[in-house]
């Protein structure tokens, strides 16, 4: 969903719907210091590239933060979608992972999955050596496309091959 702002951008200020005036108010809140710059195609297309470059690097522990990394901006496509941003005082950091089990609750298993392997992507962007297995990179890497395509889904931007993902 587009914020006010947005809409007013597309169609003149003063020219949204009532009606979608309502939702975009009902929309859950997140402070916009949190709120993502880029939109919920930006960052899947992000994310996808980012996968790509994952699944291509050598080293593990690069492969595995690379993965992570895609997890997160597809987490923050669904903030940017089902959110609206708030002025608020700034108050400590919220890990995207929570902000997404707040806003899309059918979301939240995947939330905890990749909250749980943060440690080990913090670690091995710090170049700790054997933080990580190649197994538990390639797992993560397959994980996080599955999470890219649900998360596609979820926002109906659908991937073109997403059907021959699940098939194959």
């Amino acid at each position: 969903m587009a914020t006010i702002s947005k809409l007013n951008e597309i169609n003149g200020p003063g020219l949204v719907p009532a009606a979608r005036r309502s939702a975009l108010a009902e929309l859950p809140s997140v402070p916009a210091h949190v709120f993502p710059h880029r939109t919920p195609s930006q960052l899947l297309a992000l994310a996808r590239r980012g996968l790509e470059e994952a699944a291509e690097q050598p080293s593990d522990g690069l492969r595995y933060a690379g993965a992570h990394l895609a997890g997160l901006r597809a987490a923050a496509a669904v903030v940017a979608a089902r959110a609206k941003p708030v002025a608020s005082r700034r108050s400590k950091l919220t890990s995207v992972w929570v902000l997404l089990s707040m806003i899309a609750p059918e979301l939240s298993e995947w939330a905890a999955y990749f909250s749980a392997s943060a440690g080990k992507r913090a670690a091995a962007e710090a170049g700790i050596p054997r933080v990580v297995t190649a197994r538990e990179a390639d797992d993560l890497v397959r994980a996080a496309a599955s999470f890219v395509s649900v998360v596609e889904l979820a926002l109906g931007l659908q991937h073109p091959g997403l059907l021959d993902e699940l098939v194959a």
